[in-house]
């Protein structure tokens, strides 16, 4: 597995490149096709915080974790992300190779006044059921998702409501 290692006000030394890679190296015997990661280490104040993404086939998997130190972080996002593999592994089986997400960082625009747009993201958007939508999302660990709706070939958001269920927006014209 090729893995990116990125730090932010850390200087990531090869003790700390190869906790990383051997860390993640364990996720493979959950899931064979992971073939890279990116991981970003940022330190603030007293704060360790670890940001790890695995692309696979057009699915994303992410995982965050922040406490006093870095190899505590690791440890914690590494185990958070074999658990989202473990609860989604027979789904993404089954779903892989038909979707592929890819999401751009955009341009950073300033306007003069008001707020301002700081990210654009893009991303391919692949047909899929509604289903699948709330499995990228939770995989994704957002709060909304928005798709393309293989049964009515239209633009749709899924999202998640605060008592715990899931909404869908679809567009009347």
């Amino acid at each position: 597995m090729k893995v990116q290692v990125r730090g932010r006000n850390v200087e990531v030394t090869n003790a700390l490149k190869e906790y990383v890679e051997k860390r993640l190296g364990k996720l493979v015997k959950y899931l064979d096709l992971i073939e890279e990661a990116q991981v970003t280490l940022t330190v603030e104040k007293d704060s360790h915080r670890v940001e790890v993404t695995i692309p696979i086939n057009g699915i994303i998997l992410r995982g965050e974790e922040s406490t006093g130190d870095m190899y505590a972080s690791i440890d914690l996002v590494v185990e958070k992300l074999e658990k989202q593999i473990e609860r989604y592994k027979g789904r993404l089986y089954r779903r892989l190779g038909r979707q592929n997400t890819e999401v751009k960082a955009g341009d950073n625009k300033k306007e003069e006044d008001g707020p301002q747009i700081v990210r654009t993201k893009r991303f391919a958007m692949k047909p899929m059921s509604v289903d699948e939508a709330v499995m990228q999302m939770n995989l994704l660990g957002h709060s909304f998702f928005v798709f393309s709706n293989a049964d009515t070939e239209k633009v749709n958001v899924v999202y998640r409501r605060r008592d715990g269920n899931y909404g869908l927006i679809e567009p009347e014209f």
